[in-house]
């Protein structure tokens, strides 16, 4: 049965694709597969990456699934525990995830990408927040937008729901790489295969301080940093010995992850 989402194993990556033609939007099942997906990638310890893409080359995704909801499709509030899409709450998912975003990003379909860790746009791709049409709360990205980029920005595309193109998105420091149409997949894969290659205890470590330190003061934030057991296990972790050892033989590393 299709759900609307397709995923696939790459070793440590896992690929999740959504897949709901035409345009990929989002109803309330398959948000709270979205959920469960990314539910199981947290538990899995053999997976390490994530990549999250859209199907088809016009639209990522536009977000809620309106014409189903105007049909009479469940519009339950409950989306899941991470809500719309499985990125928008806060929880504890410490893996990289990175978007591969091949074209619309409307709406929901924008919050997930803000709910993820780096961005790949294809030069066609759009983010906006139309919800102002519809009288609907875009409420994660209503806090976490303004985190991104200047407060002004974040409130006119909250109030207008005008589009943001690539160019002005990497401007804003909303994506990291932009490429050309069709390419959005293979470069996320190409950075996917990077961060795989890495110590593989590291980027956890690397999330959860960013995540706990966020709104904090920074004498606050070292204080976590010094209280986050992920941060201490690197640091008296295997790995990084192997790490200056490698470094000192000017060889590559064996990581273990412990």
């Amino acid at each position: 049965m299709n759900d609307g989402v397709r995923t696939e194993r790459k070793g440590a990556i896992l690929e999740v694709t959504l897949d709901r033609p035409k345009a990929n939007a989002i109803n309330r099942a398959m948000s709270l597969r979205l959920n469960d997906i990314w539910t199981d990638f947290q538990k899995d310890p053999q997976l390490r990456i994530g990549i999250l893409h859209g199907a088809g080359e016009k639209f990522f995704c536009p977000g809620w699934d309106l014409k189903g909801a105007a049909a009479g499709e469940p519009t339950d509030s409950d989306w899941g525990i991470a809500g719309f899409g499985g990125l928008n709450y806060p929880r504890n998912l410490d893996k990289p995830i990175i978007s591969a975003v091949n074209g619309i990003a409307y709406g929901g379909g924008f919050e997930m990408v803000l709910g993820t860790d780096l961005i790949v746009m294809e030069e066609h791709a759009r983010f906006a927040l139309p919800e102002i049409k519809v009288g609907v709360v875009p409420d994660a990205a209503g806090i976490k937008l303004r985190r991104r980029i200047p407060y002004h920005i974040a409130v006119e595309m909250l109030f207008t729901g005008r589009p943001m193109d690539a160019t002005e998105a990497k401007h804003w420091g909303l994506c990291n790489w932009i490429v050309p149409k069709g390419e959005s997949l293979a470069k996320a894969r190409e950075v996917a295969q990077m961060l795989a290659d890495g110590p593989p205890l590291l980027f956890p470590a690397l999330k959860q301080l960013l995540q706990h330190t966020e709104t904090v003061g920074q004498n606050a934030a070292f204080e976590v940093h010094d209280a986050l057991n992920a941060v201490m296990k690197v640091a008296r972790s295997e790995d990084l010995l192997e790490g200056t050892r490698a470094f000192a033989e000017k060889r590559k590393p064996d990581w273990k992850g412990r």
